[in-house]
């Protein structure tokens, strides 16, 4: 087992569920392991919806799933808090962006988004990917949109500005994901200068019956929009949470109101593409 992926030894004494626990983790990483060697891994595509025109997809967020030898999806809960940390996390990173880039080089009027963690950051494979998907096509890069987890971006803020101004020289776009979720400061988030930011779904679930979560959003829509950010609400679940959304302001809405992520959506179907409007 590589020093990287290694899971930590259970301690001598220690209760029969925290050996069941440790085995299992040994488990994942095993099958995560196999899973990116073989390539066993596809994108699911999720809708985000401008506001001024909710039956227009604004563009599409990928999310990387991981596949058994069956086929059948590992469910990110059950791996991601094992890898995350290990170089599995950032090879894993790497597949997504590979796949993400080949669908925008496929697609010339997709806009699209792919997630990466703050910790693949100096990754030399991720850093390499992503200048052999930019060469393919001149278009690519102001296509597409990174998108930070904001609980990763205040644990290493000078690395993800350092990243931003890079990128943003090629035409790339960041998104703070989550936002509203971890401890991020307003320094940060000032300092950072994200594109576009996603409200977490703790103010955005139940907004219609909720003035406190209202109120909060009103206030993020706000402060994003004083430092000229498209805020995005995410987890939007109900037509009366959409409408009070629009009547806040906010810019973009995600969820499964407007439609749950899946690996054959209708715009690859039909070839339909996704940009802003």
């Amino acid at each position: 087992m590589r020093p990287a992926d290694t899971v930590k030894p259970v301690a001598e004494g220690s209760s029969p569920l925290s050996a069941a626990i440790s085995a299992r983790d040994r488990d994942i990483v095993s099958m995560v392991r196999e899973a990116i060697e073989r390539r066993w891994v596809k994108l699911a595509y999720q809708m985000v919806v401008s506001a001024a025109a909710p039956d227009r997809p604004a563009f599409c967020e990928s999310l990387i799933r991981v596949l058994d030898k069956t086929g059948r999806i590992i469910p990110a809960r059950d791996f991601m808090p094992v890898i995350e940390d290990s170089e599995l996390g950032r090879q894993l990173d790497v597949l997504a962006l590979e796949n993400g880039l080949e669908m925008l080089a496929a697609y010339p009027g997709l806009r699209l988004s792919v997630n990466m963690s703050a910790r693949t950051i100096g990754y030399s494979p991720w850093k390499q990917a992503l200048l052999t998907g930019l060469a393919k096509d001149r278009t690519i890069a102001e296509r597409l949109i990174l998108e930070i987890a904001e609980k990763d971006t205040y644990t290493i803020p000078e690395l993800v500005q350092s990243l931003m101004e890079e990128l943003h020289l090629m035409g790339i776009s960041f998104a703070l994901d989550n936002f509203g979720q971890g401890l991020t400061s307003l320094r940060h988030l000032r300092d950072l200068y994200f594109d576009i930011i996603k409200i977490d779904r703790t103010f955005t679930r139940d907004l219609a019956d909720n003035p406190d979560n209202q109120a909060m959003t009103r206030a993020i829509l706000a402060l994003s929009h004083a430092l000229e950010t498209y805020v995005i609400a995410q987890n939007v679940e109900t037509g009366a949470d959409a409408n009070v959304l629009i009547g806040l302001g906010v810019d973009g809405m995600q969820g499964y109101y407007f439609g749950a992520p899946t690996l054959e959506p209708v715009w690859m179907q039909e070839g339909m593409c996704c940009r802003i409007a």
